[in-house]
């Protein structure tokens, strides 16, 4: 529900009322709400409960700094290792991506088109981290990618970074993707200095 924006930034999360919506008991609530803390999308606070987690530009900033430093590895492992079957899975995200008007649709096909050209590294654990990450700051991302950055210009970055691994250039590859993430930060300063 918060990855899907029904939750927005600073509803309180209550368990007895979460444990009678979904049926359970408040136990696996709690559970639950330790890991989704764990992964950055709500904040727990003594005697205040949880809330869903609002992330300040600065905090945003840093975890794309994150995303560059994993991603950017696994990438470069990956594009040695790069089948044609990959580069075809690719493509056809982006195909699906180049169909869809939805803003929540887009994240979840950019997630998976970045997750599609790093498999190929064969290292889950980096795998689950880019994910996690990626997951704990698309809801604060979402609104203002499809508000300010739309689709076009990260399809066109997502396009050069598949040509790049299909030709095998590990270096150009590497060096697009982190533009891509780049241009995602610079945005966002852009975003907070407009009135």
């Amino acid at each position: 529900m918060i990855l899907k924006g029904r939750l927005s930034i600073g509803v309180q999360l209550k368990q007895e009322a979460l444990a009678k919506q979904f049926g359970v008991s408040r136990i696996p609530v709690r559970e639950a709400l330790k890991r989704l803390e764990a992964e950055g999308l709500i904040e727990h606070t003594a005697n205040a409960g949880s809330v869903v987690a609002s992330k300040s530009t600065q905090d945003l900033l840093e975890t794309l700094d994150i995303r560059i430093a994993l991603e950017t590895r696994a990438l470069k492992v990956a594009v040695p290792r790069m089948t044609k079957a990959d580069i075809k899975a690719a493509k056809e995200i982006i195909t699906r991506y180049d169909g869809s008007d939805s803003p929540l649709e887009w994240t979840e096909l950019n997630l998976e088109f970045h997750l599609c050209l790093y498999r190929a590294c064969g290292r889950p654990r980096l795998l689950k981290m880019i994910e996690d990450i990626v997951r704990s700051i698309n809801i604060h991302l979402r609104a203002h990618q499809s508000s300010t950055v739309g689709r076009k210009s990260p399809q066109t970055e997502h396009k050069s970074i598949l040509k790049a691994c299909a030709a095998g250039d590990v270096d150009l590859a590497v060096s697009l993707l982190e533009q891509h993430i780049e241009h995602t930060q610079r945005a966002l300063l852009d975003a907070e200095s407009r009135p």
